[in-house]
């Protein structure tokens, strides 16, 4: 676990990282805090180091687009190079590690059409990788049952009941996530079911090794935290589809459990895809809390949606900070921060320059927008109103419009090669009708947009520089989430024995890394 110069193998070295991460990020505390939608109204370009600006503003798009994954170009101020040199020095790796070297008995199979059925080229990818990942550490803890956190449509669970043959619950807070996950588990049981029969093999011999895997358990909690994950170890994880609230689960064991059942110790392992927010804070605590779970596998996401508060005495169970040695330097991140940090710089560079220059005007269009807000309706401002994903519509629109006058979309190639972006006022107020719909608020009759959009224009060609600029930092900004989740875990004492590995495909999907923890044997 090694970026650079910077190490986690240790709480001492974790708190190296931590302490350089904060130090790098105070002075640049305005552009966190920032939000793009405000960059025509506060001027925001104003508060970027001048020089960069002026180089950045007449730079490609696709070099400008590569910032955030550490590129740069000779002709850049050296204050930028460095500025860019130390984000990705201070970033925790991304490379997809060799899981073989890292890890023993990791062998990653392919998943057959029958269990990958449903799933797109990402979803299957996690869920091959992870599964590997996931049944190795149950080896090397021994016997236990895998509980799936926040599993959905139960993809991973049925891998770990059906290829690799463990014992699987699948813990969701949506019931229908559940009957789906139980629908699709007894397809795949009934397929499996008529290739033994095909083969001659008795379904319900267990002597013989041939048993027909089980399909995994659903519960359905509708209240989930540590404690109703301690209480997994009284529920009769053999019946299907239970439908439990917190104090449900917390009465103990069910009549339907046997005494023989009752008495025999309980061994959990807690994985989880991409678990949302704290679910995944609330897995490391209950690993710590619970011994009855022996290890767990955590792949956290949206770190928007982080408990955080502003004072540490009360933040024991909060999302962010973890950490003691976190809470101690009295460090905090804000929402902004928080969004920040699920900024992926692999997907960015992926894009092409038609796609990033789009990318760059919608953030113009929305920026412009903002200004009409603060003019007409300032008390709805104040509400931080959201307007949807308008992007991904506005994106096919133009496909669709260059599809079918291609001699028009070529001019407008050699237009861009003169500007870094093209802008009509048009389309400006297009987007804006459709926000005012949105909102459910009427166009003001007062209201100029082309004059709106004739103020911002002049600026328009730094928004691009800017957001790639902000970006950057998102990638040292999950580092530092990740960072504090690792030493909350080193902290424990050396009973634990814990790894923060890139276990996914980058480019395939960038919330990749997994952070492994174990109990060590007595």
């Amino acid at each position: 676990m090694k970026s650079g110069k910077y190490s986690c193998n240790t709480r001492s070295e974790t708190i190296e990282w931590i302490t350089a991460i904060i130090d790098f990020l105070k002075p640049f505390s305005f552009l966190i805090n920032a939000h793009v939608v405000n960059f025509f109204k506060d001027k925001q370009w104003e508060d970027v180091d001048e020089e960069w600006m002026s180089c950045l503003r007449n730079e490609k798009p696709e070099n400008i687009l590569l910032i955030p994954s550490g590129s740069v170009q000779d002709h850049w101020p050296a204050s930028l190079t460095d500025f860019v040199h130390t984000l990705r020095s201070l970033s925790f790796p991304r490379e997809q590690a060799d899981l073989q070297t890292m890890l023993s008995d990791v062998n990653v199979a392919p998943l057959s059409t029958v269990l990958s059925q449903g799933m797109n080229l990402k979803k299957k990818h996690e869920v091959e990788v992870l599964s590997s990942v996931v049944s190795s550490v149950v080896n090397s803890v021994g016997e236990s049952t895998v509980i799936d956190v926040g599993s959905g449509q139960g993809y991973l669970a049925q891998v770990l009941s059906f290829q690799y043959k463990h014992s699987v619950v699948a813990i969701d807070s949506s019931s229908h996530h559940g009957n789906v996950t139980d629908a699709r588990a007894a397809r795949i049981r009934k397929h499996f079911a008529s290739q033994m029969r095909k083969s001659g093999l008795n379904l319900f011999s267990v002597s013989s090794g041939n048993k027909c895997p089980d399909a995994p358990t659903t519960i359905t909690c509708r209240v989930l935290s540590t404690e109703m994950l301690k209480s997994l170890t009284n529920v009769p994880l053999e019946e299907n589809d239970l439908d439990l609230d917190a104090a449900a689960l917390n009465e103990g064991p069910k009549s339907s459990q046997s005494s023989s059942d009752a008495n025999r110790p309980c061994s959990l392992v807690l994985a989880g895809l991409h678990a949302c927010g704290d679910l995944s804070v609330t897995m490391l605590r209950t690993f710590m809390e619970c011994e009855e779970v022996k290890a767990v596998v955590s792949i956290g996401c949206c770190y928007n949606l982080l408990s955080e508060k502003a004072s540490e005495s009360s933040c024991s169970k909060c999302g962010f900070p973890m950490s003691a040695g976190l809470k101690s330097l009295g460090f905090s991140l804000g929402k902004n921060a928080r969004d920040l940090a699920c900024q992926s710089a692999e997907r960015w560079s992926s894009l092409g320059e038609d796609a990033g220059l789009q990318n760059f005007e919608l953030h113009s269009f929305r920026a412009a927008f903002q200004m009409v807000l603060s003019k007409h309706y300032p008390e709805v401002l104040a509400t931080s109103p959201s307007i949807g994903r308008q992007g991904k519509a506005f994106r096919r629109q133009k496909q669709r419009k260059a599809l079918e006058t291609p001699s028009k979309l070529e001019t407008s190639r050699k237009d861009t090669d003169k500007k870094s972006m093209t802008h009509t006022s048009s389309s400006f107020e297009k987007f804006c009708l459709s926000a005012f719909s949105r909102l459910n608020l009427e166009r003001p009759q007062d209201l100029d947009l082309s004059a709106t959009w004739n103020e911002a224009h002049a600026f328009t060609e730094l928004i691009g520089p800017y957001w790639s600029i902000r970006a950057a930092l998102g990638p040292v900004l999950e580092t530092l989430i990740l960072l504090d989740r690792l030493m909350f875990l080193q902290e424990q004492g050396d009973s634990i024995q814990v790894t923060m590995l890139p276990i996914f495909d980058p480019t395939i999907s960038p919330r990749n890394v997994a952070v492994i923890a174990k109990r060590l044997l007595p």
